[in-house]
């Protein structure tokens, strides 16, 4: 198969890309993507030469649609990321991932593409309650981000409806650990970063709130097979992430302070609560997926890097068993 990855200069591109490249069942791979928040420095690790690379804009279709010219699957990443960040920027949040999504679709439509894989995200939940939180659980999404998410999912759906493409979005769970492309606005990074660094972690409200977590290299992992084994991944959603991955933002605190050593942790109130949700990933585990990190050794992981040292990582630093 030809794959296009768009955003993939971005924090799980920089880890799917390469991986794309090294898979037997991929002949060839392409990117999409402005450079606007992803610089080429994170495909340091792709082979560059062999990379079909479209500088373009998903919000602009032409570029799309030139993109996609010989792509049998597209993996759709680009996206405005920083959930909390979009409540000041509803207007763009919008035009690139709603937007962008219905270029894409329409794009593949034109082009005939075989499989359309969505970056999607649990924060579609919200504040959900209880804790077995699957996809027949409505959403409720509480930010720009997660509104466009959910109307980038009915797009597909639409599409996949008329039988203009086959489709699956991914319900990620919230992504930490090393990468070339890493980012230091999502919890678990930023909370490795403080405490090497000898800051408090700050919490906002009293910690209580759920999220699941899941490794970058275990999403690119997600995506290739969503894309290369569509069989395997009939349905039309999927939360991403593992049952044992849930975890209180204050016990996410505590990991880290073990990891690392004894940390201050700084509790502000929160104007704006977050969302909360507890995951059920069972549908996931119908395609056979499983995860290779556990977070503890994420972390490890991930401080070994600021380090020096391998932090616990196999020889590869591709995997660490839990």
């Amino acid at each position: 198969m030809d794959v296009l990855v768009t955003g993939g200069c971005g924090y799980i591109g920089s880890v799917l890309v390469p991986l794309l490249q090294t898979d037997e069942r991929v002949d060839g791979v392409s990117v999409l993507d402005d450079c606007s928040t992803g610089s080429p420095r994170r495909l340091m690790d792709a082979r560059v030469g062999e990379l079909d690379f479209h500088d373009g804009d998903v919000r602009e279709y032409g570029d799309v649609e030139r993109a996609l010219g010989g792509a049998d699957a597209v993996i759709h990443l680009a996206a405005i990321t920083g959930a909390d960040s979009t409540h000041d920027r509803r207007e763009a949040t919008y035009r690139t991932n709603r937007g962008g999504t219905e270029n894409v679709l329409t794009a593949a439509n034109e082009h005939g593409v075989e499989r359309v894989v969505l970056a999607s995200s649990c924060n579609v939940y919200g504040r959900a309650g209880g804790t077995d939180v699957d996809e027949s659980v409505a959403p409720d999404p509480l930010n720009p981000y997660a509104e466009t998410k959910l109307e980038a999912e009915k797009l597909l759906a639409e599409h996949a409806e008329r039988g203009s493409v086959n489709g699956t979005a991914l319900r990620l769970s919230t992504v930490y650990g090393d990468a070339p492309g890493i980012r230091f606005n999502l919890v678990v990074n930023a909370f490795v970063f403080r405490a090497l660094t000898g800051r408090p972690l700050t919490v906002y409200g009293d910690g209580s709130n759920w999220r699941p977590f899941i490794h970058a290299r275990d999403a690119a992992r997600a995506f290739r097979e969503a894309a290369l084994d569509p069989a395997s991944w009939p349905a039309p959603v999927y939360n991403v992430g593992a049952n044992r991955g849930n975890y209180r933002i204050r016990e996410i605190a505590g990991i880290v302070s073990e990891a690392i050593g004894p940390v201050a942790v700084t509790y502000l109130e929160d104007e704006r609560p977050g969302p909360s949700y507890h995951v059920n990933f069972d549908r996931l585990a119908g395609t056979g997926f499983e995860l290779d990190y556990r977070l503890r050794e994420g972390v490890r992981e991930l401080a070994g890097r600021f380090e020096g040292s391998d932090g616990g990582a196999t020889e590869h630093g591709m995997r660490v068993q839990g």
